[in-house]
């Protein structure tokens, strides 16, 4: 059994306070399988949450935040599946909430959600990816299950310079979607084309008062903002279009009718990666591994220091962070 040494963590005490970073040592860690060294994490709207203690993430407390992890197995039950040396990723699976996460120089996980790491990817690459990256192939997925294809029209990515309209945007259009893409930002238009975006929607159209029906624009939609943004674009849906639905940034609530579901046989499609299972997950790493490269994630993922999580918190929380940021926690 490898001894792990003393580390750095972001760790929530207490309800409604922000993180504390604080020095670990191996009691600290709780039960699993395996224990990994975490090489990078990722920056995501929860983890904002959790760090700066905001409701709705952490469920108990002391916990180390952090959604998503990857790095390298110290420590391996003999049933887990894993060996000592083995690059592995985990996103979500309880992480940040009843779980500690990613935000911490070891972790220790259950086997059973831990996928290899990506063999193009990487680490980097994978944490480049992360939630976002995963919450969005699950979309495309559901999408094509749902029977949307390119041929029939094109799909509307809405929050589409976050971290999850980001991929949503690079991977439809990378298989051959005619991708519309909704923001709010003018400053942010080239970024979406050169994503792959063929026309950009202002947000503003998508917030009013929303009708019954409307005039069919798209065959699908990824929408990672709900509220009055999805009551929108339901009534525009091509008949048997169908909406990925995987956020809430603009409201849990959903002001709409069956109209479209009744009259233009649409489907309103729930996306979860938080609890995907193990065999999900790896269809869409694999995807995910075939579509991109580590060059493509250069243009929608930065690095950033440990030291810098709590101020990238309030930067994401506040709308102020494009795309993907992953975190250094140690280097390879």
């Amino acid at each position: 059994m490898t001894t792990v040494p003393s580390f750095p963590a972001y760790r929530a005490p207490a309800a409604k306070q922000p993180a504390e970073l604080v020095t670990l040592g191996p009691d600290d860690l709780g039960e699993g399988d395996l224990t990994v060294r975490v090489r990078y994490s990722s920056l995501n709207y929860k983890d904002g949450l959790a760090v700066l203690g905001k409701p709705g993430v952490v469920r108990q407390f002391p916990l180390t935040c952090g959604i998503d992890l990857a790095g390298e197995v110290v420590d391996a039950a003999t049933d887990s599946g894993f060996t000592a040396g083995d690059a592995v990723v985990l996103t979500g699976a309880g992480l940040s909430e009843t779980r500690d996460g990613g935000f911490a120089g070891y972790a220790r996980v259950d086997a059973t959600p831990v996928v290899p790491a990506p063999s193009s990817l990487g680490l980097w690459g994978s944490m480049a990816v992360g939630t976002a990256g995963l919450t969005a192939m699950l979309c495309v997925l559901r999408l094509e299950q749902a029977g949307v294809t390119p041929e029939q029209g094109p799909v509307l990515v809405t929050g589409a310079t976050g971290g999850v309209g980001s991929f949503a945007v690079l991977l439809l259009s990378r298989l051959g979607y005619e991708v519309h893409a909704s923001t709010g930002s003018a400053d942010e238009h080239q970024y979406l084309r050169d994503l792959g975006a063929t026309e950009i929607i202002e947000r503003d159209t998508l917030t009013g008062e929303p009708r019954p029906l409307a005039k069919e624009r798209w065959a699908g939609a990824v929408d990672s903002v709900g509220g009055a943004t999805l009551a929108n674009v339901l009534p525009q849906i091509r008949y048997s279009g169908a909406v990925a639905s995987c956020g809430l940034a603009g409201g849990a609530g959903l002001s709409t009718t069956v109209m479209p579901f009744i009259l233009r046989n649409v489907a309103l499609l729930g996306v979860d990666s938080v609890n995907a299972p193990i065999e999900l997950r790896r269809a869409a790493w694999s995807r995910l591994d075939d579509a991109l490269s580590v060059d493509d994630l250069r243009a929608i993922a930065v690095t950033a220091g440990f030291d810098d999580v709590p101020a990238l918190a309030e930067k994401i929380l506040a709308g102020q962070i494009r795309g993907r940021v992953v975190i250094e926690v140690a280097p390879e």
